[in-house]
């Protein structure tokens, strides 16, 4: 097993500023399908003993120039060693062809960073946790009823794609009907595609922005397609993912066994977020029927849309890192 050659960007190229309280530098690993991962690693400055260590990614279609960069540099000005990574198929990761998704890989990346972690000398193994944003976020809840070396996840605005995809926004599609109409349309570009020898892109954030766009369309343009958010590589600051990029998604569940995880959970989501449901409908799941439900944690963040937990909102100020800092703090101890 070995990394594959990837060419990282050297200058910084971030969202947001970098810090002078961390060290960081860019790391890779693999996973166990032979895809490389590329990430950003932030650790303590002037920290000798081992560290704690966290895995961060996020949102869906993000790059770690963004969202999950702001919360890995941060959570290690708080003390923990963390990386920020960049899904397979995305960003700096390899991966080909490009721009697709799977909820067995992107749940396999995070193992693989729990991989890298847990063989880092300055890192404690027993004393690992991860965090999963939007999109991610279903994919570390998944990680999480998965990988019993993690102690303690916090997911944060979260998307379950595969209930986003089967069943469209609010569950408005939820039936065979429209499940059928959405499938037939993406075999027949599934055939288009083989034909041409290239893959469709579905188009990332619509811009120019409509008039009549629904608010959170509103707040994924505000995030991603102005200076506040946008980057290069990301998918949804440009061209989208692949049009069949998500498709297995469709018929293939994840957060079955959520209700079976025994290590610390911590949700986050806005109370004004169109996502909101996924979090509370998520959260009722996985406190069903447990016999593990005193570490399990549900946060609302009074006043915060779906975007707001990306990079704290225009205030920046509506991530809340202390109460992040003192739950793995409890947890990775």
């Amino acid at each position: 097993m070995q990394n594959e050659k990837l060419t990282l960007t050297k200058e910084w190229d971030k969202t947001f500023p970098k810090s002078d309280l961390v060290d960081h530098q860019k790391v890779t690993f693999h996973n166990r399908y032979g895809i490389t991962l590329a990430a950003d690693m932030y650790t303590p400055k002037n920290v000798t003993s081992k560290l704690a260590a966290i895995a961060i990614s996020g949102p869906f279609g993000a790059v770690k120039e963004q969202s999950s960069g702001i919360y890995a540099q941060t959570m290690a000005e708080k003390g923990f060693l963390t990386i920020a990574f960049d899904p397979s198929f995305t960003g700096e990761s390899s991966g080909q062809p490009r721009f697709m998704a799977s909820p067995d890989i992107n749940t396999e990346d995070f193992q693989a960073a729990i991989d890298f972690l847990s063989i880092q000398p300055n890192v404690d193994p027993e004393k690992i946790g991860m965090i999963g944003i939007c999109g991610m976020g279903g994919m570390v809840l998944n990680a999480a009823a998965l990988d019993t070396r993690v102690k303690a996840t916090a997911i944060m605005t979260m998307y379950n794609m595969s209930r986003v995809n089967a069943n469209g926004y609010f569950d408005n599609d939820d039936n065979e009907v429209a499940r059928h109409e959405l499938k037939v349309t993406l075999n027949q570009q599934r055939t288009a595609d083989y034909q041409s020898g290239r893959y469709q892109r579905a188009g990332g954030v619509v811009d120019p922005l409509p008039d009549d766009a629904p608010q959170f369309v509103k707040d994924y343009h505000a995030y991603y397609k102005t200076s506040r958010g946008y980057h290069a590589r990301s998918v949804n600051s440009n061209d989208g993912w692949n049009t069949i990029g998500t498709m297995s998604f469709i018929n293939q569940p994840i957060c079955q066994y959520s209700n079976e995880i025994r290590s610390a959970v911590l949700m986050v989501h806005g109370d004004q977020a169109h996502s909101y449901y996924f979090s509370k409908d998520e959260f009722k799941k996985m406190t069903t029927n447990s016999k593990y439900t005193e570490n399990k944690e549900f946060l609302t963040i009074t006043g915060a849309v779906h975007t707001d937990l990306y990079d704290g909102g225009v205030n920046h100020n509506l991530i809340p890192f202390t109460k992040l800092a003192t739950f793995f703090s409890q947890y990775l101890n």
